[in-house]
C-alpha cells in the first residue's frame, strides 16, 4: 500500500469518483466529480478505470507529501501546483518520490484540478460509491461525507504504470474557450414570455458568487414564468430552474432530487463540465440543443476514451 500524507486542505477538497445511481427515489443525490472529463483523462493517465475515486481540488489550498515513491495523475485546472517548489503543469503523469511536498496554491486557469492514483484512492463505498456529499454526510475517506482535512491518509493499493503520460494536445479541454453553453430545451420553456427567452438565450449571464456543488446562480435580466404553480418533480443533473426572482440557478452534483420552479431546460454533460471550471464573474450564454445532437456529440467524446 502507498501513502500520501495531507498538510494542508479545505472544505472544497474532496474525494469524489463518477457518483451515485439508481438511488435517486430514496432522496439521495447523485454526488461525483463537477468537471467529469478533467477527472476521467486524470485517471485514463494511469490507466484506470473511469470512475476511479480522485481528489477534486477547488480553488488550491491542497498539499501533501508522499510517504513513499509513486506515480500520480494530474489533469484540470491549473491551481498553481508545485512540486518541491517547481512549477508542475496539469494534464500529464508524475512521479512524486518519498518526502516530497505537491502543493496546489491558487487560480490560474480554470477552478478544479483533479488529482489521481492507480487504481483510484481507497475508501469505501456507500450505496456503490465514494463521492463525497457533505450535506447528506455520505461519502470520502471514512463514507461519512467528510472533506479532506490535515493529517488524513491517502492510500492506493495498486501498482504504478511503467510510463510517464502525457495528454495529447488535441485532447486537452480549452478553459478558455468563450462558446455557449448547451442547454436542452425542457416541459416548461413554452410557458415563459417571448421576450424572456430571447433574454435568455442572446444575453450574456455572469456567474454569481453565490455558488456551491448544488448549484450556481445566473445574474442578468430577470425571466417571466407566465404558467401555472407546478408541482414538485424530479430534478436531472444541469436543470436550469428558474425562482420568482427571474435568476437562473443551474443545479450540479449535490442538488436536491426534486423541485417545483421551472425550468428552462438542463445543461448537457460537456457544458456542465466546462461550467464547473469558470470562476465566479465570468460571462456565459446559453444555446438551445435537441436531445439528439447533445447525445451524439456525448458519445462521440467519450469514444476519445477507448483504445487511446
Amino acid at each position: 500500500m502507498s501513502r500520501l500524507t495531507i498538510e494542508a486542505s479545505t472544505p472544497l477538497c474532496l474525494l469524489q469518483d463518477a457518483g451515485r445511481f439508481g438511488v435517486r427515489h430514496l432522496g439521495v443525490t447523485q454526488g461525483g466529480g463537477l468537471d467529469w472529463r478533467s477527472m476521467s483523462w486524470a485517471n485514463w493517465l494511469l490507466g484506470n478505470g473511469l470512475d476511479a475515486p480522485v481528489i477534486e481540488i477547488t480553488l488550491g489550498g491542497f498539499c501533501v507529501v508522499a510517504e513513499e515513491d509513486c506515480l500520480l495523475a494530474l489533469a484540470g485546472a491549473d491551481l498553481g501546483a508545485q512540486l518541491d517548489g517547481q512549477a508542475l503543469a496539469p494534464w500529464r503523469s508524475f512521479k512524486l518520490r518519498k518526502g516530497q511536498r505537491l502543493q496546489f496554491n491558487q487560480p490560474l486557469l480554470g477552478a478544479r484540478a483533479y488529482l489521481a492514483a492507480p487504481g483510484g484512492f481507497d475508501a469505501p463505498k456507500v450505496l456503490g460509491s465514494s463521492a463525497t456529499v457533505v450535506r447528506e454526510e455520505l461519502g470520502g475517506l471514512d463514507g461519512m461525507g467528510r472533506a479532506l482535512a490535515k493529517g488524513a491518509a491517502l492510500n492506493y493499493s495498486r501498482e504504478a504504470p511503467l510510463l510517464v503520460r502525457e495528454l495529447p494536445g488535441e485532447h486537452v479541454p480549452d478553459f478558455k474557450l468563450d462558446a455557449p453553453l448547451d442547454l436542452v430545451l425542457g416541459a416548461q420553456i413554452g410557458e415563459f414570455s417571448g421576450l424572456s427567452l430571447f433574454d435568455a438565450f442572446n444575453s450574456a449571464w455572469t456567474l454569481d458568487s453565490r455558488a456551491d456543488r448544488m448549484g450556481i446562480r445566473l445574474l442578468g435580466t430577470a425571466l417571466q414564468y407566465q404558467g401555472k404553480p407546478m408541482i414538485s418533480e424530479g430534478i436531472p443533473l444541469g436543470a436550469v430552474q428558474v425562482p420568482p426572482d427571474g435568476q437562473p440557478i443551474v443545479l450540479l452534483n449535490d442538488r436536491q432530487t426534486i423541485g417545483g420552479y421551472p425550468r428552462l431546460g438542463a445543461l448537457t454533460p460537456l457544458a456542465l463540465a466546462r461550467l464547473a471550471q469558470c470562476l465566479p464573474g465570468a460571462k456565459v450564454r446559453l444555446k438551445p440543443v435537441v436531445q439528439d445532437v447533445a447525445h451524439r456529440e456525448q458519445v462521440e467524446y467519450l469514444r476519445r476514451f477507448v483504445g487511446r
